[in-house]
């Protein structure tokens, strides 16, 4: 598990899982579904929304939770805007894992993400893979 910045302007936050960025994963799920279009997502663009503290966000816990409490918006479309064509997750915290199952597409509720993951990741890592990708978009003083 791991979050990337990438070198966009402006950066966007992409989750990898198993070292594939999401975007790939899920477009290849889409395909193989027939589902049309196909993909459309890009990394979160966290200049364009406010997603709060991401390390309570990414764990479905922020304050003003996005789209909701226990559920997420882990990528958004390849325009730059969330809201526009976003993929949503619920995410289940125990004490040691931060699940990810539930997939949607809340402008396509017909697609059945059933089949894409859920994935599972040591709770420690996954806080901390949170971390670096914060830290990595902190401006430097």
């Amino acid at each position: 598990m791991r979050f990337t910045v990438l070198p966009t302007t402006p950066p966007q936050l992409m989750p990898e899982v198993n070292g594939v960025p999401l975007v790939d994963l899920v477009a290849g799920f889409e395909t193989g579904r027939g589902y049309r279009p196909t993909g459309g997502y890009a990394g979160l663009v966290l200049d364009h929304f406010d997603f709060g503290d991401l390390s309570r966000y990414f764990l479905g816990l922020g304050d003003g939770q996005w789209p909701r409490p226990g559920r997420a918006w882990l990528l958004g479309c390849d325009c730059g805007e969330v809201g526009c064509w976003p993929l949503e997750v619920a995410i289940d915290v125990e004490s040691a894992r931060v699940g990810w199952s539930g997939f949607a597409q809340p402008h396509r509720p017909a697609w059945d993400y059933t089949g894409f993951g859920p994935f599972v990741f040591v709770r420690g890592q996954y806080e901390r893979a949170v971390s670096a990708a914060v830290a990595t978009l902190e401006p430097k003083s």
